[in-house]
């Protein structure tokens, strides 16, 4: 196994890449490691749903981040249904002598029928002038409206007057002294004495990163407003979502996406539980709702509808997970199951029905005619221990499987340690723990029985002090994990890391894969660890093995892949390295013929750091990264050295003329 032909040249290049990189490698590498990949023996195709995403409306991941409306609370509803009420976040422009605002139950939505009141006492001339640039409202948006030069942004208000009104609308930088962009909006009483809907396209002439949407006037009167909202006009396929954060979750290539929640789904009371009805149709008229259990308002702008167009955005499988009638405070009894019932039936005819269907009508109403490619869904979140579930869990799964036999359903509870004592087509499997535990779960499933119900690793995440806010020991123990999920996908066929995001204004757990604020986003270490996954859907596991005494930690796995951009065809070897000892990795592939893989074309790249703790940043958005390293041969023999604490992935390309002969 002694073979060298590929030995790897670039430690003074990765030192120049890593600042004191050269720490790393300077270490003793006490053994040498032999990986044979045997690509003469494939043993099976992976699951093309292997790994996905999960999003859940948790750290103002939805509101204020991935969907890019900019105004918060722009229905005033989040104080509640009495007035007057709490507006937060928007505020006054102007004193109690020139401005007044109020809200009262005056709205034309008969779902949400909080407005805003504003009564403007001075005027433009005579004893009580406005001041420069009159009076209103600003809502500063989910901690600042990041506003570019040169894009434009579609402003959407319900507007109502007792008279004639000259209102400015406005992008005002954080300090309100500068204009970014502003139009107004002038009209005669007869034009606004009902609810009237106004829009303009605004175009900013400079950029603030926390800049605010004012309304003002220097006219005398009263004005009513409602729905407020502001969205760039340039979204992730034109579709409402915020362009550079759907971007990041596109890079993934996740085999599907799991929504809403999550504990978001169940609520702390089922009052407060996410409804898909309140959150489709027109967005003005979708009421909102609070969810107790994450404490924040969202007034559902990304609501089912956008949940299902989003996998269609993604060109990726989704699963609604719904709620079963359980919260973590109360719940309703199997006996009194049946309108729950019925709603999830609806809810399912909204996504799969025909046109002309009842709820199929409505969708075709938003725009989408055709159903969506709806076929898993979750029956509830982490409720198996609860009183009702398994009665309730039976009624919802006889009722789906009547109508819509084809959907494959997720129980609650866990099968991987004994069978589940209800049917079901996959089960769902939450982990968080330490990175040392979740690395050593590698073989967590290496026992499971091959038959009966798949696994659905639906949350996993190191978590606690390991994790910090996104740590590359949290990463290092994920990828041992996620390697033997991929090695055992014959019981796996679905896994995702949870959370999905966080906005640093608004951390409500640690970490999370996403970090965003109005206008920056980075990934943590875990993000890119599942970078290094995204390739194994749909491709061909290959046998691994180690020869002689190698490490409990090190773990690694060999796939073929093919580029669905150039259509090349690829070995991939991954590593992961627990141990704080440096090693030299022999790998050889076995199994091909002779000059298959082109040895300099071949690709190697590293995720590591000087410290098991260190973290990407705004300020340092890539400091835990995989660094692609040149090889100067790679071939069917090669050996590098692999520093302590690390993951590294190795492309291999094949040959297409010899691909006939594999």
């Amino acid at each position: 196994m002694g073979r060298r032909c590929g030995i790897l040249m670039f430690l003074v290049a990765f030192a120049v890449i890593w600042c004191g990189g050269v720490v790393v490698f300077a270490q003793q590498q006490n053994q040498t490691v032999y990986l044979n990949v045997d690509a003469g023996q494939p043993i099976r195709e992976i699951p093309s749903t292997l790994f996905g995403i999960f999003f859940e409306e948790i750290n103002h991941a939805g509101a204020g981040g991935l969907w890019a409306e900019l105004v918060s609370n722009r229905g005033f509803e989040a104080g509640g249904p009495n007035t007057p009420s709490n507006i937060d976040p928007w505020s006054n422009i102007g004193d109690a002598k020139s401005v007044l605002l109020v809200t009262d139950r005056s709205s034309c939505f008969e779902r949400n029928k909080i407005a805003l009141r504003m009564e403007i006492f001075c005027d433009s001339e005579g004893t009580n002038q406005c001041p420069e640039g009159g009076v209103g409202v600003y809502n500063p948006g989910y901690r600042g409206m990041n506003i570019v030069e040169g894009e434009s942004y579609h402003v959407v208000f319900w507007i109502m007057s007792t008279g004639s009104v000259n209102l400015s609308v406005a992008f005002t930088s954080s300090d309100g002294l500068k204009i970014l962009a502003a139009s107004s909006i002038i009209a005669s009483n007869s034009e606004i004495q009902n609810w009237t809907k106004k829009e303009l396209i605004l175009k900013a002439t400079a950029t603030d990163h926390l800049a605010s949407l004012s309304l003002t006037s220097s006219k005398k009167g009263i004005i009513w407003l409602d729905q407020v909202s502001a969205m760039p006009v340039n979204t992730f396929k034109g579709h409402g979502f915020r362009k550079e954060l759907a971007e990041m979750v596109a890079d993934l290539k996740p085999g599907f996406i799991r929504f809403p929640g999550g504990c978001f789904v169940e609520g702390q009371w089922l009052r407060n539980a996410f409804r898909w009805r309140q959150s489709i149709g027109p967005w003005e008229e979708r009421p909102g709702h609070f969810g107790d259990v994450w404490n924040y308002w969202t007034d559902d702008g990304l609501g089912y509808y956008e949940f299902l167009q989003l996998a269609e955005d993604l060109n990726t499988t989704p699963i609604w997970v719904f709620n079963n009638g359980i919260s973590h405070t109360d719940q309703v009894s199997s006996s009194t199951i049946e309108p729950f019932i019925q709603d999830i039936l609806n809810g399912l005819e909204f996504a799969r029905g025909p046109s002309n269907s009842t709820w199929g009508a409505v969708r075709a109403t938003m725009g989408h005619p055709d159903p969506f490619n709806l076929k898993y869904v979750a029956i509830g979140n982490e409720d198996c221990g609860k009183q009702y579930y398994q009665g309730n869990y039976l009624k919802f799964y006889n009722a789906i499987k009547l109508f819509y036999p084809d959907i494959k359903i997720i129980s609650n509870c866990d099968g991987s340690s004994k069978p589940l004592e209800h049917p079901a087509d996959m089960y769902d499997f939450h982990i968080y723990t330490s990175a040392s535990n979740l690395f050593s779960m590698t073989n967590k499933f290496d026992r499971t029985t091959r038959t009966g119900p798949k696994a659905f690793v639906s949350e996993y995440a190191v978590t606690g002090y390991d994790a910090g806010k996104g740590s590359l020991l949290a990463a290092l123990g994920e990828a041992g994990f996620l390697i033997g999920l991929e090695k055992n996908s014959d019981v796996v066929e679905m896994a995702s890391y949870a959370p999905l995001f966080v906005n640093t204004n608004d951390r409500r757990w640690n970490p999370d894969a996403i970090v965003f604020n109005s206008w920056q986003q980075y990934g943590t270490p875990s993000y890119w660890v599942q970078q290094l996954f995204k390739e194994s859907n749909g491709a061909t596991l290959l046998p691994v093995s180690f020869q002689g005494n190698a490490s409990s930690k090190l773990v690694a796995s060999a796939i073929r892949w093919k580029s669905s951009e150039s259509k090349e065809e690829y070995i991939r070897v991954k590593a992961a390295n627990f141990d704080s000892s440096a090693l030299m990795l022999d790998i050889s592939i076995t199994g091909l013929p002779s000059g298959s893989i082109r040895r300099l074309d071949s690709k190697l790249a590293i995720l590591t750091s000087n410290n098991v703790m260190d973290e990407n940043s705004f300020d340092q958005p890539k400091k835990i990264v995989p660094i692609a390293v040149a090889m100067e041969n790679g071939g069917t023999d090669t050996s590098f050295p692999v520093p302590s604490h690390s993951v590294i992935f190795m492309d291999l390309p094949i040959d297409p003329v010899l691909h006939s002969a594999i």
